[in-house]
């Protein structure tokens, strides 16, 4: 084992950073060690660099951005997930376009539509289209079933189900809630919290969308599902990230690919230094502050000395839903305008489809385009074992059976797995992250959690970025709470921006859809 030199104590080094002093804490940076090189961890990396601040980021993969990267295969790009660059946490927005040049964004049209029962539902609902598509007999059943639901609403309406039956009827929320939301979390919709739904859809009501559809306002905002425009770097999200990359490199900053921390140590109250395994052994990082994005779990396993009995059962009860792409190569002719299609058919298992060419004509070849298949799945399941050779054939036969091409036109396939795309969030979750935030501040407070996976938050890039730059200024003297980042129900619809030095208290955003404890999938 090698142990890592403090950067004040390497001759090479140009600057030591703990040269560098917060005048309000009273002392020095010292040596900074970030886990992770995804937005998260990346933005706190860049801020540091801002400040004069040197720091080590420490990345278990091979590629920045964590599930905002861009996967390159062939020369074909895959966005994972599709990641529209929209915001109104102003101080994110302006650090996009600090790290990318203006040229480097597009503005692309929001366009989205519906699957279900073989026809394809423009979203928003656009009046004319619905009726079409559900025929008038089924257009008179669902808004029967909305008055209905108007009179007599469901009694229970503690999880999605009862929540959308209430406000759009039993029909629509058939339709256009139930099989989608399934596949995304893996329970049934009986079993998702209403508080989800509460925050993604709470303005769109059934009136809210025919008024919409006959008289449509430009642009509009007010409701997250209504957004018609959003910028995109125009070879994908992960352009973002390696440029961000590029900059902290130059700007003294160390960051260690295909290196993964298995421990944490601590002692007499605080982090001590970090261990990461990489091909070439383990090394040993003195810290002075850790910012951690890896998933809270997992750190809380590697302390060490280990965390008691309690703690550790709440580290090892936090799950993740996990996440495949499977790329089709297919004439650009068999594309669509959407930017993706909800799939909202029980038929198939697919839950969404991508098409590249149409988030941007870079990360595709001329006459041709890629249709991003989307599977929401459990690490350990069938799909996820399944062989590379046969998902791409399940995506040829999935992509004929929604009448979107045969199998005969897929000149290629890529398959792309992402674990731990997205925390669980069960009915244990939030008491169990409790149990965790309480255990890191009495005994590692120079330990921060940040990101999605790191504090098991229902983030979004945007969010998982504002946690990290309110992180940096904690560290250098500010005293945020980032626990209040993302939890405030309207941030879609009404939040104004925080400005940077505006505290977040009252929220920035949206909390998760809290679902029950489901058991592990067997890993074979």
């Amino acid at each position: 084992m090698k142990v890592e030199p403090r950067h004040d104590e390497d001759e090479n080094e140009q600057q030591p950073v703990a040269a560098v002093r917060d005048e309000a804490a009273g002392g020095a940076v010292g040596d900074v060690v970030i886990v992770g090189a995804g937005p998260a961890g990346l933005t706190a990396a860049y801020q540091l660099v801002g400040h004069g601040v040197r720091s080590t980021v420490l990345e278990s993969d091979s590629v920045v951005g964590g599930i905002s990267r861009t996967v390159e295969a062939d020369g074909w790009r895959f966005d994972i997930g599709g990641h529209r660059f929209f915001t109104k946490v102003k101080v994110v927005d302006d650090l996009w376009h600090e790290i990318l040049d203006e040229g480097d964004f597009l503005l692309r049209p929001r366009m989205s539509r519906i699957y279900y029962d073989g026809k394809y539902f423009d979203y928003p609902l656009k009046a004319v289209n619905a009726l079409r598509n559900l025929g008038l007999v089924e257009a008179a059943r669902c808004v029967a079933s909305y008055a209905w639901a108007r009179v007599r609403p469901p009694a229970d309406q503690s999880n999605l189900e009862g929540w959308v039956s209430a406000r759009f009827g039993t029909r629509l929320y058939g339709i256009f809630f139930k099989t989608y939301t399934e596949k995304v979390w893996g329970v049934p919709a009986t079993e998702v919290s209403a508080d989800w739904a509460a925050q993604r859809i709470k303005n769109l009501s059934l009136l809210g969308a025919v008024m919409n559809a006959v008289m449509p306002k430009r642009n509009q905002k007010e409701i997250t599902s209504l957004i018609e425009e959003f910028q995109y770097p125009k070879f994908g999200p992960g352009m973002m990230w390696q440029r961000a990359t590029e900059k902290v490199e130059a700007g003294g900053t160390k960051v260690v690919m295909d290196t993964k921390v298995t421990q944490v140590r601590h002692r007499n109250g605080k982090a001590v230094s970090v261990l990461a395994t990489s091909e070439g052994g383990d090394t040993e990082y003195p810290v002075s502050h850790l910012i951690s994005s890896m998933p809270m779990g997992a750190l809380l396993a590697a302390m060490d000395p280990p965390v008691p009995a309690e703690v550790a059962r709440a580290a090892a009860d936090l799950t993740h839903r996990d996440f495949l792409t499977v790329a089709l190569v297919v004439p650009e002719s068999a594309g669509f305008a959407d930017n993706w299609i909800y799939i909202h058919a029980p038929e198939v298992r697919v839950g969404r489809i991508q098409n590249f060419g149409s988030w941007s004509p870079y990360l595709v070849k001329d006459g041709r385009t890629c249709l991003g298949m989307e599977y929401f799945v459990f690490e350990g399941d069938d799909l996820w074992e399944m062989d590379d050779a046969d998902l791409v054939e399940l995506g040829k036969r999935e992509l004929s059976v929604l009448g979107l091409g045969e199998p005969g036109i897929v000149e290629a396939g890529y398959v792309v797995r992402m674990p731990k795309a997205y925390p669980v969030y069960d009915d244990t979750y939030q008491a169990n992250v409790d149990v965790l935030r309480r255990w890191l501040q009495a005994n590692t407070p120079n330990v921060h959690p940040v990101g999605r996976n790191g504090m098991h938050k229902y983030n979004n890039q945007d969010h998982s970025m504002y946690t990290a730059m309110l992180t940096v200024e904690n560290i250098l003297g500010a005293d945020h709470d980032i626990w209040q980042v993302n939890v405030e129900e309207d941030y879609h619809e009404t939040s104004s921006s925080p400005t940077r030095t505006s505290s977040p208290e009252g929220g920035t955003g949206r909390s998760a859809p809290i679902t029950p404890k489901r058991p592990r999938p067997p890993v074979s």
